[in-house]
């Protein structure tokens, strides 16, 4: 048998040459549910994030007993988003993610408004979608799904804690699969016990949007 019949009829590297084809492939697959699985693991981060900072807002001066309706302090709100930027550290909010709470309340004409607005985060370009401090709210109240989120009675002395969490997503592979783009979840609480909101906050060093 002539050398040429025998390299024919060889079939010792078939399995080897059929992997080396269909390798790519597999890589492709792989690395595309790799990038799947970071997006959604990344989306519950930032969900979680705007949850913890919305129970923290509403938890502000829970714990005063003092006779009087206690005034959320500047430095209560500086601690709850100090707390939001380190329980989120993998995520990198200081330079990638925009931290948002808006104090929703009613006037005494029964009318809701963000009374004040805080802010951390170096995504200084991402501001509320529901408007700054001192924004009026229409009746519907805030919230981008169908049921919306209403202030209580100006008469409760409380008020709704609304988060919004902004991050801009880094994908793993570049731009291979998606292209960057920025997260948007929202949270809110109620406040945990009555407060004078009449007021708005006292003390120094705000954390200004």
């Amino acid at each position: 048998m002539s050398a040429f019949a025998r390299l024919a009829s060889d079939r010792a590297g078939t399995a080897l040459t059929e992997f080396a084809l269909i390798l790519p492939i597999l890589l492709t697959i792989g690395m595309y549910g790799l990038e799947i699985a970071w997006m959604q693991a990344t989306n519950m981060q930032v969900s979680q994030l705007a949850l913890s900072v919305a129970d923290g807002a509403a938890r502000m001066e829970q714990t005063s007993n003092s006779a009087v309706v206690p005034t959320v302090t500047e430095a209560d709100i500086n601690a709850v988003l100090s707390g939001g930027r380190m329980a989120s550290n993998g995520l990198d909010i200081t330079n990638r993610g925009r931290i948002i709470i808006s104090s929703l309340e009613r006037n005494s004409a029964g009318n809701q408004y963000i009374h004040w607005q805080r802010c951390t985060g170096g995504l200084t370009t991402k501001a509320s979608a529901y408007g700054a401090q001192g924004a009026s709210v229409t009746s519907a109240g805030l919230g981008s799904g169908t049921a919306r989120i209403t202030a209580p009675a100006y008469a409760s002395n409380s008020a709704a804690m609304f988060v919004e969490v902004y991050y801009n997503y880094r994908p793993l592979f570049g731009q291979m699969f998606v292209r960057p783009f920025t997260y948007h979840q929202e949270a809110v609480f109620l406040t945990r016990d009555d407060r004078n909101i009449g007021a708005g906050t006292t003390g120094t060093g705000a954390s200004t949007c």
